[in-house]
Order: structure tokens, then C-alpha cells, then sequence
């Protein structure tokens, strides 16, 4: 009990000590802008089809889904404020961060572990370049610029979703639709949206990293720092969820 105790102080001592290094590296030169813009791309482009999909099913699905509940009070009228507010708020943000999760951070973690194993991260270190500026300081960096971005592409395919699960049962025109999706979004949906879209970005950034740059070397390695950071940012996302909810209930 008293060694479980002390490894779980220990763990979170590197997570501390990690989460430290990357807040001064971030503010110190030099900036790795190349490196930046290339991870925003693998993370962002490379990612739309999945996401398009998602987001599109996310939207269709709980439009048809919402429609019975709200035709037992003859309010099917509200159909789309309902939507809007729902997907902008949090649908959006919390599947793009799942899907992000899923094939951002696997991806990450496979692969700075992979460049553990085969010692490319030394190989850095002894060429004179920062190896945890180059490859954690801009991963993070990206994740937590290209989850929001990604965020509002999904809100608008999701949007998009549900207007063609209401076209069709009711006649409803493009225009009517997002006039009502736009009358019924405001500042507190929007910001609430991209809160939860930077936290989530960062999470996921910070911890496929640290799961890939601090695995133990060996090919079993690769498979664990891949696993741990899809679950771990899983875990987060949600707990995160619900603090920001309560948060958010305050200015509700």
C-alpha cells in the first residue's frame, strides 16, 4: 500500500515537473512556427474526413432523436434553437475532442515513443536542438489551436445534419433554419464552446506527449504510450466536462 502510495506521489511529481518545463519553454526563444503550422496541418486536414462524418451523424442522429419528445407538445417549431444550442454548446466540442483523442493522441503518443525507442530524441539532444521544444512545446501548441478550429467545422456540419433531418418531415427552408440557429446562439454559447475547445485541445496535447516522451523503450512501450494517452485523455475530457458545466452554471 505504502509503495502504491509513494509511485502515484512520484508520478505526480513528473507530471508537475513536466507541466513546468512546458509553461517555460513555451515563453522561451527560439519558436518552432515551422514545426507549429505542421502539426496544425497533421492535426487539422488530415482529420476532416473522420470529422466531417462524426459531426454530421452527431447532428443528423439527435435532430430525428429530439423530434418525438418535442412533437408530444406540438413544439417541433423549436426544433432548430433546440439543435443549436445543443451542438454549439457542447456536442461540438466534446466529439471533435473524442475524435481528436482517438487519432490525434494515439498518434502522438506512437509516435514520440517510437522516436524514444529508437533513440532520435538523444540523437537531438546531441545535434543542439531542444527536443522537448521541437516535438511537445509544438504538439500542444497545435492541439490546443486546432481543436477549436476543428470544434466550429463540426458545428457547422452538424448544423447542416440536423437541417436535413428536419427537411425531411417539415418543408423548412435553409434560410429559416439558421435564422433561427443564429437568433437562438449567444455570447455565453459561443464562449462556452471555445472554452471547452482550448481545455480540451490542451489536454490532449499535454498528455499524448507526456505518455510518448516519457514511455519506457522497448516496442511494448509504443503500444502502452499509445493506449494510456487515448484513455487518459478520454478520462480528462470528461471530468473536464463536468467542472466546466458547473462553472458555466453560474452565469446561467
Amino acid at each position: 500500500m505504502i509503495k502504491k502510495i509513494k509511485s502515484i506521489l512520484i508520478e505526480f511529481a513528473h507530471i508537475h515537473r513536466y507541466l513546468m518545463k512546458f509553461f517555460r519553454e513555451l515563453v522561451t526563444p527560439p519558436y518552432e512556427f515551422k514545426e507549429i503550422i505542421r502539426q496544425c496541418f497533421e492535426i487539422g486536414w488530415k482529420s476532416l474526413p473522420l470529422i466531417s462524418m462524426t459531426g454530421f451523424i452527431v447532428g443528423f442522429v439527435f435532430t430525428k432523436q429530439s423530434r418525438p419528445s418535442l412533437e408530444e407538445f406540438g413544439a417541433t417549431s423549436w426544433l432548430p434553437s433546440l439543435i443549436s444550442i445543443a451542438i454549439v454548446r457542447s456536442l461540438a466540442p466534446l466529439v471533435t475532442a473524442l475524435i481528436a483523442a482517438g487519432k490525434i493522441g494515439s498518434q502522438i503518443g506512437a509516435e514520440l515513443s517510437s522516436m524514444k525507442v529508437t533513440e532520435q530524441i538523444d540523437a537531438m539532444e546531441v545535434s543542439g536542438t531542444n527536443p522537448f521544444k521541437y516535438l511537445v512545446v509544438s504538439r500542444v501548441i497545435a492541439t490546443t489551436i486546432g481543436i477549436p478550429i476543428l470544434c466550429f467545422y463540426v458545428s457547422g456540419i452538424g448544423l447542416l445534419g440536423g437541417y436535413l433531418s428536419i427537411r425531411i418531415h417539415d418543408q423548412m427552408s435553409f434560410l429559416s433554419f439558421f435564422t433561427q440557429v443564429f437568433e437562438a446562439i449567444g455570447y455565453i454559447d459561443l464562449s462556452a464552446m471555445i472554452l471547452r475547445a482550448v481545455v480540451f485541445g490542451f489536454t490532449i496535447g499535454a498528455v499524448s506527449c507526456y505518455a510518448g516522451f516519457n514511455s519506457s523503450k522497448g516496442t511494448e512501450g509504443v503500444g502502452k504510450a499509445a493506449n494510456s494517452a487515448v484513455v487518459t485523455s478520454m478520462f480528462l475530457v470528461f471530468l473536464e466536462e463536468i467542472i466546466i458545466v458547473q462553472f458555466l452554471a453560474i452565469f446561467n
